[in-house]
């Protein structure tokens, strides 16, 4: 019954992060002035593009999406609801931010943990955490002809490293799913969101900002 309880516990939240993911894709397609297909596109492709990077990774094949219709129901109904209402959803710019600092910490964690399962030691399946959080927005931010967020000094990466440290060392403490879980989600969407109210950045080479 435990196992059961953290499947579906883990299911709601890569569903989460991929639907909150994928209006963060369709709302930068409005922006661009995208028909209903190429919204579709972005939102399709950022809310899976990190899932299927990692499935691919970590030798889950074929991925969750092509085996799972909830996985591509999913991103298709945010991007039509993101479509149809986006003077609403998309009325404040924060909004973007947000959804994608939010399914940065769904996907961090979910993504570790997929890792771990499938024989990961704690290093890679952290790392793995981080490339399924990060990989969906890359893939959006090329196809929308937009400089990644994670080749700027913002701090993008190290948030999503962070929560799924949080969740692999957890899992590795034996921790219950909701105490593994949640807390990776909130410390990588916090320190996103910290980071950008304050400024925080990456290093940079000294004298860059003058070039």
């Amino acid at each position: 019954m435990a196992g059961q309880s953290t499947s579906v516990l883990l299911l709601v939240l890569d569903l989460s992060g991929i639907f909150v993911f994928a209006i963060s894709g369709a709302l930068v397609g409005v922006r661009k002035h995208l028909d209903v297909f190429g919204v579709l596109v972005l939102a399709g492709t950022t809310g899976l593009g990190g899932g299927f990077l990692r499935d691919v990774l970590i030798d889950a094949t074929p991925p969750a999406a092509l085996v799972d219709w909830r996985y591509l129901l999913v991103p298709v109904a945010a991007g039509v609801v993101t479509f149809v209402f986006h003077p609403t959803v998309g009325r404040a710019e924060r909004v973007v931010i947000v959804l994608d600092a939010a399914g940065l910490g769904l996907f961090c964690v979910t993504g570790a943990l997929k890792a771990l399962d499938h024989g990961l030691g704690p290093v890679p399946a952290a790392l793995m955490g981080m490339v399924t959080g990060i990989g969906g927005g890359i893939a959006r931010d090329l196809l929308a002809g937009r400089v990644p967020v994670i080749l700027s000094s913002e701090l993008y990466a190290t948030p999503a490293l962070v929560g799924a440290l949080w969740a692999v060392l957890a899992e590795g403490a034996h921790q219950p799913v909701a105490v593994v879980a949640i807390p990776g989600v909130v410390l990588c969407f916090g320190l996103r969101i910290l980071a950008l109210w304050r400024g925080w950045q990456a290093p940079l080479p000294s004298g860059s900002a003058s070039v």
